[in-house]
């Protein structure tokens, strides 16, 4: 198993940027795949950036510009610099790893709050 812990969430204010972290420990062993998804009460939970081991990135079209993944390998920790932060980003900020079950991620971190006021 798995263990995701997040940090970094808070309040700030519209323009403002934030630096989220997540540390994975367990059977990190078969971790390709980090990132992040986010859901705001009554939307649609999206994924908002992922990150391979080799360096690989996706993001969604929402924050490409604005926000960065990035990871320590060594460490197997996941990280994502948000800059410019808008009202609509604010949202419970979830840590993801890998492995996939039908692209499903295995492992969920507890959710980080992120408020972004204007």
């Amino acid at each position: 198993q798995v263990q995701l812990v997040e940090s970094g969430g808070g309040l700030v204010q519209a323009g403002g940027s934030l630096r989220l972290s997540c540390a994975a420990s367990g059977s990190i062993f078969s971790i390709n795949t980090m990132g992040w998804y986010r859901q705001a009460p009554g939307k649609q939970r999206e994924l908002v950036a992922a990150i391979t081991r080799g360096g690989s990135t996706d993001y969604a079209d929402s924050v490409k510009g604005r926000f960065t993944i990035s990871r320590d390998n060594a460490k197997n920790t996941v990280y994502l610099q948000m800059n410019s932060l808008k009202p609509e980003d604010t949202a419970v900020y979830y840590c993801i790893s890998g492995p996939f079950t039908a692209r499903i991620p295995t492992s969920w971190g507890q959710g980080t709050q992120v408020t972004v006021s204007s």
